[in-house]
């Protein structure tokens, strides 16, 4: 069912799905306890439960849609391996009905199996479990429609199942494409939203920073040197608010604009696209290029973020008009590269 899995729908992986199986497993105890009367031996009808317990455990923890078919042999096997160790040991003639407990209580296992899309399987699981029974019938001298008369009663649930099953899956088809509609359809509305949020926030940033530069331009007179200056380092500010926004933390910024207003050359860039570091890696970046330019009086520098999948992570390029160029090359942990 295109990776969903029918269990979520009907909370099989639940708390209470879990309950409900202990209480199967202990409705088998109790029918294994209450019909030894006139058993040959004893460890087998605790044996058949165990492998009820087992294969109900299966079921419900049995990963994809449908089980895996190693998963599917086992449960489908547990009806005919727990018959088998029953019908071995009971007295002939039956001291009870309740004494053919092992062919009832699979039909939760198969009812179960059918839904989980391995209807063929329990079939099978089912029609081995009663050829048991026939087969201990005939043995035993009772007779072929003797073991058919108690243990075809069996195949009436499993007929409800077998609907139900083909009623269900489609059904869950449906409902699982309508879930994945609504979780796209989700997503695209918060990440429109969060588009909206983004444009607004950077709308009122740029109102703050710019507004009161432009409204002094547009009353004049000339703007002054300092004014010429912070329109300057609020045009470097934007620029890097586009071209480097993995790099744009409050450290790096201080530090970018101190260097600018005394004249060094800072270039942000930030080449990752959506593959962002790590934050601890980029604060020991940005920590380690704002020390850089704080130190630096003149020339340029060069900070940048390198696309993914290269062992170098960033680069501080320094030019400080002297000894020539140096460059330190940071990898992806964010520390200095030997």
């Amino acid at each position: 069912m295109n990776g969903q899995d029918i269990r979520d729908l009907l909370s099989m992986k639940s708390p209470a799905a879990y309950a409900v199986a202990v209480f199967y497993i202990l409705a088998c105890l109790v029918c294994a306890s209450a019909t030894l009367t006139g058993v040959s031996a004893v460890w087998p009808e605790y044996a058949a439960v165990l492998v009820l317990s087992a294969a109900v455990i299966l079921l419900l923890r049995a990963p994809g849609d449908p089980p895996s078919r190693r998963a599917t042999a086992l449960m489908a096997a547990s009806g005919p391996v727990a018959a088998a160790l029953v019908f071995a040991v009971l007295p002939v003639p039956l001291a009870g009905s309740l004494q053919t407990w092992p062919l009832g209580m699979p039909l939760v296992i198969y009812t179960f199996m059918c839904v989980r899309g391995r209807t063929l399987a329990a079939w099978l699981g089912l029609t081995l479990t009663m050829s048991v029974a026939i087969g201990w019938a005939v043995v035993t001298g009772q007779g072929f429609l003797y073991g058919l008369s108690f243990s075809a009663i069996n195949a009436a649930p499993m007929v409800m199942a077998t609907f139900f099953a083909f009623t269900i899956r489609p059904l869950a088809a449906s409902i699982f494409e309508l879930r994945k509609q609504s979780t796209v359809r989700i997503a695209s509305q918060a990440a429109a939203a969060a588009a909206l949020e983004e444009r607004d926030a950077r709308l009122a940033s740029l109102d703050a920073l710019a507004r009161p530069l432009l409204q002094r331009i547009a009353d004049g007179p000339e703007p002054t040197e300092e004014e010429i200056l912070a329109c300057l380092l609020l045009e470097a500010e934007l620029r890097d608010s586009l071209r480097a926004r993995g790099l744009m933390l409050p450290e790096l910024s201080r530090a970018a604009r101190s260097a600018r207003a005394r004249g060094v050359e800072v270039i942000l860039l930030d080449d990752r696209g959506s593959a962002a570091l790590d934050d601890d890696v980029r604060e020991r970046i940005v920590a380690a290029a704002s020390s850089t330019l704080d130190t630096v009086g003149a020339g340029s520098v060069t900070v940048r973020l390198l696309p993914p999948g290269r062992p170098v992570a960033a680069t501080v390029l320094l030019d400080d008009l002297g000894d020539g160029a140096e460059r330190v090359e940071y990898d992806d942990t964010g520390r200095i590269r030997s």
